[in-house]
């Protein structure tokens, strides 16, 4: 990691604006202080309860998918008030949610190769989730993030680039302009789902907790259906967190719109080329 470029700025000082150009040029942001010492501790008395699986490439990084409907504070945090301002901000009033996981990044973890999690024509891997054109993947940490343990990577603006390097079926050992991301617990990044990004290794002497969320916008739906979801979780969830879980395959589409199309709107502030200046 000698020589990495740490982006350790203060991140309370972005305003909205700033906080949208990031994400949207740079591909990620981190968004500070968001769990309170209480709620980390709630939700690191849930996690510990959690039956995980290794992945493939180490025994020391073990995850659990789909953990949406277990309840409690993990369930909770899908409707963080603080972000789901903001992303309503960034990505219309109409949020769905993709998927839910946990990730422990365990003292001897190899870090996580430079990789997208958006894939347009699907993947193994992903499946057809990661094929939404727009998705914002949401990492709350739930343990400190050192340069010794596991902290975030990215390869900023690598969403945007068009060269055949870019291929989002790519996978990297590693980046010359890879950027590290140290954050507190109860920080969370963002990442748009397209970005190359990853984590370092974890040479240190505890594990790094972590919770994903994945969201995107109505109209932004899988090339091919993907799981409904479970109608017993559905009933379960609290109301502040139901309007979240809508059918992930919903699309806001007009395959037929013509050029002239009636009652054509004359402004759009989502997107207004000011939204950076706000």
């Amino acid at each position: 990691m000698d020589g990495t470029r740490v982006d350790d700025r203060d991140w309370s000082a972005l305003t909205l604006g700033e906080q949208i150009r990031q994400i949207e040029v740079e591909g990620y942001l981190l968004l500070p202080n968001l769990l309170s010492p209480n709620q980390i501790a709630r939700l690191k008395a849930e996690t510990a309860k959690l039956e995980t699986s290794a992945v493939d490439y180490s025994v020391h990084q073990r995850g659990r998918s789909n953990i949406q409907f277990l309840g409690g504070a993990i369930t909770e945090l899908a409707a963080h008030p603080a972000t789901l301002s903001f992303l309503r901000r960034l990505l219309g009033d109409e949020v769905v949610l993709m998927s839910y996981g946990y990730a422990r990044s365990e003292p001897g973890h190899p870090g996580i190769s430079l990789h997208t999690d958006g894939q347009p024509y699907g993947s193994q891997i992903f499946g057809y989730e990661g094929s939404v054109p727009v998705m914002v993947r949401v990492l709350y940490y739930l343990d400190n993030l050192t340069p010794e343990i596991s902290p975030f990577r990215v390869v900023p603006r690598s969403h945007l680039c068009m060269h055949a390097d870019a291929n989002p079926y790519k996978r990297y050992e590693s980046h010359p302009e890879e950027v590290m991301v140290p954050a507190k617990a109860g920080s969370a990044v963002m990442i748009n789902h397209r970005v190359f990004h990853g984590n370092y290794p974890n040479t240190g002497d505890r594990p790094r907790e972590m919770l994903a969320i994945a969201y995107r916008p109505a109209w932004a739906s899988p090339i091919k259906d993907v799981p409904p979801w479970d109608e017993a979780g559905l009933t379960k969830l609290p109301d502040s967190v139901r309007p979240l879980y809508a059918d992930r395959n919903t699309r806001h589409w007009d395959f037929h719109g013509g050029n002239k199309p009636p009652n054509m709107a004359s402004e759009a502030p989502g997107m207004n080329p000011s939204r950076w200046i706000d």
